[in-house]
């Protein structure tokens, strides 16, 4: 049985002119040392950053989304292919780096720096401008909090 990585933390990292980026050591951590890491990435559907799935995690994903939709219905069919848009099969080299497809960087706004965010199960990849400046107001910030978090955290059932 595979144990889902909870991938925690935020870094700042450079996008080198062929589009590579280094994993951070951090994350690689979380990972376990291994020879390569080995990723699907593609852009997030709500929001404009690239998502990052170990490809265990992805399979398992993709495993529940087979299970769970219908391949006969045209609207589930739309919406998984949506989903699947653009999904690239990446590893890293021996030192950590990754090469994230041009076109990807392209559709997210990412030049010459990035921000990894773990969230979860995977990492998203932002560019910077978009992710600092993604929190919106601070009153619209405390209500969402509020609204989302304020049962789950006040909850002492687990």
């Amino acid at each position: 049985m595979l144990l889902m990585i909870n991938f925690t933390g935020e870094f700042d990292c450079k996008v080198d002119a062929k589009g590579r980026i280094l994993l951070p050591v951090t994350f690689r951590r979380q990972m376990g040392e291994v020879e390569v890491y080995r990723f699907v990435i593609k852009q997030d559907p709500y929001v404009q950053c690239l998502e990052m799935f170990t490809i265990e995690e992805w399979e398992k994903m993709n495993k529940k989304i087979q299970k769970n939709t219908k391949s006969f219905d045209f609207e589930h069919r739309q919406v998984v292919r949506e989903f699947r848009r653009g999904a690239t099969e990446v590893e890293s080299d021996p030192t950590g780096r990754i090469l994230i497809p041009g076109r990807l960087l392209k559709q997210v706004g990412i030049t010459n720096d990035a921000v990894l965010s773990g969230y979860f199960g995977k990492i998203e990849i932002w560019s910077p401008d978009t992710f600092y400046g993604s929190g919106g107001d601070e009153k619209e910030r405390q209500e969402r909090f509020q609204r989302i978090f304020g049962d789950i955290i006040n909850n002492d059932d687990e």
